[in-house]
């Protein structure tokens, strides 16, 4: 997976920090880092540990990386 800015290699507690919108889009995919009390996963691995399609890991990426642009990031 490819995220803006190199996203994917972030904390995952790091990224919903700086972007909690980013914590909502994976809860629609029922991946609950939001509640997570360790935090320490990789956006990346979060999104490909959970077992979802290709198509769904895709559309995860694509909908992070749109708006991070519509962020100006």
């Amino acid at each position: 997976m490819q995220f803006t800015h190199d996203l994917g290699n972030q904390a995952i507690q790091d990224v919903l920090k700086t972007y909690p919108e980013i914590g909502e889009m994976l809860a629609r995919y029922d991946i609950g880092c939001v509640t997570c009390k360790v935090g320490i996963c990789l956006l990346k691995d979060v999104v490909s540990i959970h077992g979802l399609s290709k198509e769904d890991e895709t559309k995860i990426e694509q909908e992070i990386n749109t708006y991070l642009a519509t962020k100006g990031e």
